[in-house]
């Protein structure tokens, strides 16, 4: 008989196909390459990574399966009760860095915990979804954020709920500003029961093509200059900013000596930094800043009027 931890991780391995295949269709000219690796101490993964495409600068998929003896900091401090226990973890997750500036970044993940063993062994879901703009349009965004309402709402998951977490979790503090216009978020959902639960999950790889697709599809083709490219870059250094600090699947990853290569797939190939960069008043990217801001987009369709196909910056 499958176990459920051998069911999830055969689920997050066929996510990772999909996507890929899906992306790569999307992108139209380059490819994924993959590399496998072993982690000391029990498990292991898979890395894909596209490089150079014509959509995509870049785009990693990632699945990984762990398991060790006592759980990490990263996880007992979230979750106390599973201090000291041993753990088992898989998920997939993937960040995607595209080359027109008007395209949005965008990063999910999907992945399952147990801790403990016999009849103390705890397993829960967690994941969740965000897109990173560097302009901002309307349309896009309540088109994202109005996808993830219908995918939560038919699997019975509160999408106000995970949409406030995902607000609170994608915020740079040290910056006191967002990473992007958020989505929905989730360390720890119960749904009912495992196989209700379960099928969200699975339900999670539609979820992110009907959400984010359609807008990179939109976005792709128009035209830019060096100005936006510059802003593309200076605003990659803010998601790289986040993801060093802040994210748990880095810091996951990094005390559980997972493959660095895979960790760290989530940077972009290029991005920068200056000194105390402040935006022009009512220029293009000052009023982008201004878009990165917690909002109830899924209900802003019938405000949202002629901006809708344009951005929201000009």
């Amino acid at each position: 008989m499958t176990s459920q931890r051998d069911q999830v991780a055969a689920l997050m391995q066929t996510m990772q196909t999909r996507l890929c295949a899906a992306f790569e269709a999307l992108d139209g000219q380059a490819h994924f390459k993959s590399k496998s690796w072993e982690r000391p101490g029990g498990g292991t993964g898979t890395a894909r990574v596209l490089a150079d495409g014509a959509v995509f600068e870049k785009a990693g998929v990632n699945f990984s399966a762990v398991h060790g003896a006592q759980t990490p900091p990263s996880l007992w401090q979230a979750h106390p009760r599973t201090q000291g226990q041993p753990y088992f973890a898989t998920g997939v997750s993937m960040v995607l860095h595209p080359k027109n500036p008007f395209a949005p970044a965008f990063h999910a993940n999907f992945r399952y915990f147990e801790a403990g063993e016999g009849e103390n062994l705890d397993g829960w879901f967690g994941g969740g979804m965000d897109m990173t703009p560097n302009y901002g349009f309307d349309a896009d965004a309540v088109h994202f954020h109005q996808s993830l309402r219908a995918y939560c709402h038919a699997h019975g998951a509160d999408y106000a709920q995970l949409k406030a977490t995902c607000d609170d979790y994608f915020f740079i503090k040290h910056r006191k500003e967002m990473r992007g216009i958020g989505g929905i978020f989730f360390d720890e959902i119960d749904l009912g029961n495992f196989a209700q639960t379960f099928a969200f999950v699975q339900a999670g790889a539609q979820a992110i093509l009907d959400a984010y697709t359609p807008i990179v599809q939109r976005r792709k083709d128009m035209i830019y200059d060096d100005r936006e490219r510059q802003w593309q870059l200076y605003r990659r250094g803010r998601y790289i900013e986040f993801n060093l600090v802040y994210d748990r699947g880095t810091v996951f990853g990094l005390q559980t000596n997972g493959n660095i290569e895979a960790i760290l797939m989530s940077l972009p190939p290029l991005a920068r930094w200056e000194f105390d960069v402040v935006p022009e008043p009512g220029s293009p990217e000052a009023k982008s800043l201004e878009f990165l801001q917690p909002r109830d987009w899924a209900a802003e369709l019938e405000n949202a009027g002629s901006a809708l196909n344009a951005p929201n910056a000009a």
